[in-house]
């Protein structure tokens, strides 16, 4: 039975869990929004800090409140009022910078909709600090011209899809994920150099395979584990989905948000690490992304690890990386896959 999911005006009373979250329809799906971007700092107070080696958080979100310059157009909420937490780029660049993170993926919120404008902005500000994914709808029948629009115009890198919120017939149902005339974006992609990454149910992934298969050139990254559910009964035959993703060289996944994906939730994840360790053995090291999720204090209202717990887990926590193994996780791979110069 699926736990009902606080609206999102009663955010401001109570922690959302992210579990709770995740078994919810997608109507009710719960975005971020927070302060505007602040103009007057300068680029020398945000330069990436020196390290030998990058730290690239491959999952960050930024957003913004300032309602007239980066409205809030949520396409799953009406109404959506933003929340109550602050998320900019400079919590996030603070954040960044005590911990020792040179660079991040910036991915857009859902409460900012099919509009990056804020996320563009953020990129084109410090462009070798961050790259970009956006949001378009992948319902759009001109969902490959928005793809164009916003690698050309605004110099985004990639974009993130959520098959995850159109799950039973939610929003019209899933079945974009692998129509035909989806081919076009995915050939667009491939004009493009375009990353795309997946919010995506493990039950959906045969159909993301059946597209990767088809257009190899562009580069696919499975969000959060496929946000496996190891407190399941039995979580084996989706975990297979995702282990059967490793057949595609063009496909990634993100070793994240362990937070949710354990079954008992708390720091390090120990019970999670099986789990991570066939991930690993299947795609190897190169293929295997480190992401985070908020900034600053949101981090603590979304019951987070901290940035520094969160690298942690992949320098120290998880036992069977080698060293040359976090180093890749942790940096190395998204420096090439994103093509950061680190």
């Amino acid at each position: 039975m699926q736990r009902q999911h606080p609206s999102a005006n009663s955010l401001a009373d109570r922690k959302p869990d992210r579990r709770e979250f995740l078994k919810t329809s997608a109507s009710q799906a719960v975005a971020v929004g927070a302060l505007p971007l602040t103009i007057g700092l300068s680029n020398r107070a945000f330069a990436s800090p020196r390290t030998e080696r990058p730290i690239i958080d491959a999952h960050m979100h930024v957003w913004a409140n300032d309602q007239k310059r980066y409205p809030f157009a949520h396409p799953y909420v009406e109404n959506y009022q933003g929340m109550p937490h602050d998320g900019t780029l400079e919590i996030l660049i603070e954040d960044m910078d005590r911990h020792g993170c040179t660079h991040c993926v910036l991915v857009q919120t859902i409460c900012h909709g099919w509009d990056n404008a804020y996320l563009a902005d953020c990129v084109k500000r410090y462009p070798e600090r961050f790259k970009g994914h956006g949001l378009i709808d992948p319902t759009d029948a001109k969902v490959a011209d928005k793809l164009e629009y916003w690698t050309k115009q605004h110099g985004l890198v990639g974009m993130r899809f959520s098959p995850m919120y159109y799950q039973n017939g939610s929003h019209g149902g899933d079945g974009w994920i692998d129509a035909q005339e989806t081919h076009r974006l995915w050939r667009k992609a491939e004009q493009l150099g375009s990353v795309f990454n997946f919010f995506i149910a493990p039950t959906q992934l045969p159909r993301l395979a059946k597209m990767a298969q088809a257009h190899t050139g562009v580069r696919v990254v499975i969000d959060h584990l496929s946000q496996m559910d190891l407190g399941a009964e039995n979580p084996e035959p989706d975990f297979r989905l995702l282990l059967a993703m490793a057949q595609h060289s063009n496909v990634w996944v993100k070793v994240s948000e362990l937070s949710s994906v354990s079954k008992s939730h708390k720091y390090p994840f120990q019970d999670a690490y099986p789990y991570v360790k066939r991930v690993y053995e299947a795609l190897g090291s190169d293929r295997l992304l480190f992401g985070t999720g908020y900034p600053g204090a949101a981090r603590a209202a979304y019951q987070r690890p901290t940035l520094d717990e969160e690298i942690d887990l992949v320098r120290k926590e998880i036992p069977f990386f080698t060293k040359e193994d976090r180093e890749k996780i942790l940096g190395r791979n998204a420096a090439k896959l994103w093509g950061f110069k680190a």
